[in-house]
């Protein structure tokens, strides 16, 4: 039974794209009337627990730590540190891996999720990060890029004007922490279903997380999921899938699949990752 908690977020709360906009303020009080990170920060023991911010996909890392360290402190939360890691050799520092072993939790940001799978995969940081949410009450956040690199196929790349055409959807391998899902960001905001529809068709046995802005899921057990947020979780089931003509298309002509299983979640239903089962009862996320 893996001990950890899991807590991908669909974006917008992460200021990545917003700091570079120059949009810091209307953000950070944005941040905290969606409560987002109280849903992160309520699984933390006390105050005193050690949450460690990973900025490694964010190209402006150290504003992006800047308002973390601001929204987790109005929560009364400030044993916060910045792991700042840009590269393989910041992945596999000393001091690095001993912050990890001492915090509580990692919140990875948003940004370019194939940094994060590049940097860190194969790394020990990334073992020692996988045995301690499997073996401890460990928890793991991240938005945006940072919740679609916890998948086991990650989305790396995928035009959404486009995604109806066979090899528009680029999907490499996640860090593993949910093997068997796919998950995508900003999904309503940027019309994301057929990006995810693809990567579904291209892996029916996996189960789509779409997740909507200011949105996020709570997944403990590495299986039992409840949405939380002020947006739409979209689950997409490929197990049914019935007709797929993916495999026998060329590249640029258009999808076509027939029995996907669609769910829309709002805050408080659950699903189950093993079972597929839907519940829309009052869950509490907590």
């Amino acid at each position: 039974m893996i001990q950890g908690i899991l807590i991908p977020v669909g974006g917008a709360e992460d200021k990545g794209t917003d700091l570079e906009a120059g949009i810091i303020e209307r953000n950070r009080l944005n941040f905290m009337e969606m409560g987002i990170l109280k849903n992160i920060t309520k699984f933390l023991t006390d105050k005193a627990s050690r949450i460690e911010v990973v900025t490694t996909a964010s190209s402006i890392p150290d504003e992006v730590a800047d308002n973390y360290f601001h929204a987790f402190k109005v929560l009364g939360f400030e044993n916060v540190g910045h792991l700042r890691i840009r590269d393989r050799n910041d992945a596999i520092m000393q001091d690095n891996i001993i912050r990890l072993k001492q915090c509580q939790c990692l919140m990875f940001s948003g940004g370019n999720q194939l940094r994060l799978s590049s940097i860190f995969g194969g790394t020990d940081f990334l073992d020692i990060t996988l045995q301690r949410y499997q073996e401890e009450n460990f928890i793991i956040a991240g938005t945006s890029a940072g919740a679609m690199a916890m998948s086991g196929t990650m989305i790396y790349e995928g035009n959404a004007g486009r995604a109806h055409l066979k090899g528009e959807v680029k999907l490499t391998t996640g860090l593993g922490f949910l093997p068997g899902v796919i998950i995508d960001s900003h999904f309503d905001k940027r019309g994301r279903f057929s990006r995810l529809a693809q990567a579904v068709a291209a892996n029916p046995g996996a189960v789509g997380i779409g997740l909507g802005e200011d949105t996020g899921v709570v997944v403990r057990h590495g299986s039992d999921l409840v949405a939380i947020g002020s947006g739409a979780v979209t689950i997409v089931d490929g197990r049914n899938i019935r007709h797929n003509n993916i495999a026998d298309i060329d590249e640029k002509q258009p999808i076509s699949v027939e029995g996907l299983i669609v769910h829309i979640m709002e805050a408080g239903n659950a699903y189950n990752l093993k079972t597929r089962v839907f519940d829309e009862g009052n869950v509490v996320a907590g």
